[in-house]
């Protein structure tokens, strides 16, 4: 499976027997699968979307938001738990307004799912854990 380093940017070969025993770039030794989501920008997301091997799970927010600062730890403690399976991103609307443009966000939280560089999910709006998870399991 090719894996993005969320460090340095290099596309990394990984079997899957050991994504769940924290790989690491083999350009920068960054491990290449952190337990927190990473935060991405215009210049990273279309590589980690389109050249990852994991299920890209996108949470586009911004930090007026109140509901997107409450589903915040949510996010964080999904992204620990589907280490090696799902790989969680966080992108700031306000931060990168072109992004958000490009995929139609009109509404914050807005969670997209994308497998080999196309969405195939979304949802707006905070999910508590247990609908996030079913939701995933569902889009997956």
């Amino acid at each position: 499976m090719e894996l993005v380093c969320p460090g340095c940017g290099a596309v990394n070969r990984v079997p899957d027997e050991r994504l769940q025993q924290q790989p690491k770039c083999g350009k920068c030794g960054v491990a290449v699968l952190p337990a927190q989501p990473l935060e991405l920008n215009a210049t990273n997301f279309a590589k980690f979307v389109s050249r990852d091997g994991l299920p890209v799970l996108v949470d586009f927010w911004a930090p007026w938001c109140g509901p997107c600062k409450m589903f915040a730890p949510t996010f964080a403690q999904m992204a620990g738990q589907y280490v090696g399976r799902v790989r969680f991103v966080k992108v700031n609307t306000e931060a990168e307004q072109g992004l958000a443009g490009q995929h139609n966000i009109r509404s914050i939280p807005t969670l997209a799912l994308f497998k080999g560089g196309h969405e195939v999910d979304r949802v707006s709006g905070a999910l508590p854990p247990q609908q996030l998870e079913a939701w995933l399991h569902q889009a997956r």
